[in-house]
């Protein structure tokens, strides 16, 4: 892949983004509902009838049918656009870092399920095993790659070890004994759960994909969903307040794949430890 040109490879990057941000509507929507997701074709959920391929181009027909059934004129809702622009963005994003590359392959498919596992979690207060096993897959086939070959694949942030696999093992036991022990001792404290072995699993898989960096993308993880969380608790308390770990986790993970060694030499400037 590293002949293609750079703005070629930004653009098919971006395309195949936005067709699998289509299919990732797929996904969302009926994996939790244990629904097929290859049968039956896309359909409205309103009339039933099924899209026509000239109206599931995405961004482009939600836009051309001014967000509506085409049968029926039931509105689409505006989210079917924003995860399709996402992952559009997403996959750009891993072209721009990683330049083209199986790296940038990998990136890009590890942002997909991020996007995909937040939504979901968004919607339902979990994090599907299945795609939180893939992930993990996805960190452990590019570290032995990695290892046994001598490319870089995963993690994606390594460069300080001569031993990708080592620094998997290392990341993934960090992800899971760190958000594990916060789950136990708040457990112990409030006498409720506070983290769920959903996140506990991310984490874990973040690990196998980021190494030692999914420390901070754990720390990126709590600010925003301290924010979050402070925005959702309004008039109540935060303690009583019920928000998905899930999606500011993916966020905190995304943003260290894309620049985790960069990041943490801002903050350890920022701070006065370097």
């Amino acid at each position: 892949m590293s002949v293609l040109p750079e703005w070629f490879a930004l653009l098919v990057f971006v395309l195949f983004g936005l067709l699998f941000g289509s299919f990732g509507n797929v996904v969302i929507w009926r994996l939790p509902r244990a629904e097929s997701i290859v049968s039956p074709g896309s359909h409205c959920p309103a009339c039933g009838h099924q899209v026509r391929g000239y109206d599931n181009i995405p961004v482009i027909s939600w836009l051309v049918l001014r967000g509506r059934c085409r049968d029926c004129g039931e509105p689409i809702a505006v989210r079917y656009v924003v995860v399709e622009a996402a992952s559009g963005v997403l996959f750009g994003l891993a072209a721009f870092r990683y330049g083209a590359s199986w790296q940038a392959t990998v990136a890009a498919a590890c942002f997909w399920l991020l996007l995909v596992l937040a939504i979901i979690d968004l919607d339902h207060m979990r994090l599907p095993n299945v795609l939180v096993a893939l992930l993990a897959g996805i960190g452990v086939l590019g570290a032995v790659v990695s290892e046994q070959f001598d490319v870089t694949l995963a993690p994606l942030t390594y460069g300080w070890v001569a031993h990708p696999l080592l620094l998997s093992v290392l990341g993934a036991a960090l992800g899971m004994g760190l958000s594990g022990g916060v789950a136990a001792l708040y457990g112990l404290v409030r006498h409720k759960r506070g983290l769920g072995m959903g996140d506990v699993k991310l984490l874990g898989a973040l690990g196998l994909l980021t190494g030692p960096y999914v420390v901070l993308a754990l720390f990126a993880g709590s600010i925003l969903g301290l924010v979050a969380g402070l925005w959702a608790s309004r008039g109540s308390e935060l303690s009583e307040t019920r928000i998905p770990f899930g999606p500011w986790l993916a966020m905190g993970g995304i943003v260290v794949m894309l620049g985790g060694p960069s990041v943490w030499e801002w903050y350890a400037h920022a701070v006065g430890i370097a």
